[in-house]
């Protein structure tokens, strides 16, 4: 695969799969939280949509695609993160009920712990390993740069070479 290809898909995993980990894990923490407090029962749903948030926060973090997928996810994270902090200084800057109650629920949750703010630093310093926005590397050349003799542990022509380790004269 190309750079540039999978830089764009980089940048289109960065802008697709964050809104999913997040609407994932408040609605699965909302859940979790309600159930609990309602009936207090352990909500399996909840449970299961947090590990596939999980499963798909791990692909976006340690994924070769591109790091421009865990940057743009750990900036809207941060964002994310950061919004309660302002809340507590005075200012407001979060709607009333822009959420359903459960995942509202889970935002709040998520988001007044520090676990958004935790999410979002975690993946942008992901991003900042020069490894991973270097390509893959080229494939060796096994060519024989001289005509004098063959190599005897690259593969000879002729039947009776061919489950032979090395060549045998």
């Amino acid at each position: 695969m190309s750079n540039g290809a999978r830089h764009a898909l980089g940048v289109l995993a960065g802008l697709l799969l964050p809104p999913l980990v997040a609407a994932g894990l408040w609605f699965g923490v909302g859940e979790i939280l309600v159930r609990t407090r309602e009936t207090f029962q352990i909500s399996w749903l909840g449970l299961a949509v947090v590990v596939a948030s999980a499963i798909v926060l791990a692909f976006l973090a340690g994924s070769r695609l591109s790091p421009v997928a865990s940057l743009l996810g750990g900036l809207s994270f941060t964002a994310l993160g950061i919004l309660p902090t302002v809340e507590m200084q005075g200012l407001r800057v979060l709607p009333d009920r822009w959420l359903p109650a459960i995942m509202e629920a889970g935002f709040q949750t998520v988001a007044f712990s520090g676990v958004l703010l935790f999410l979002g630093v975690a993946l942008l310093v992901v991003s900042l390993f020069p490894s991973r926005w270097r390509s893959s590397a080229t494939p060796a050349d096994y060519s024989v740069p001289y005509a004098s003799t063959a190599s005897p542990y690259l593969p000879q022509s002729g039947p009776e070479d061919a489950t032979r380790p090395m060549f045998r004269e």
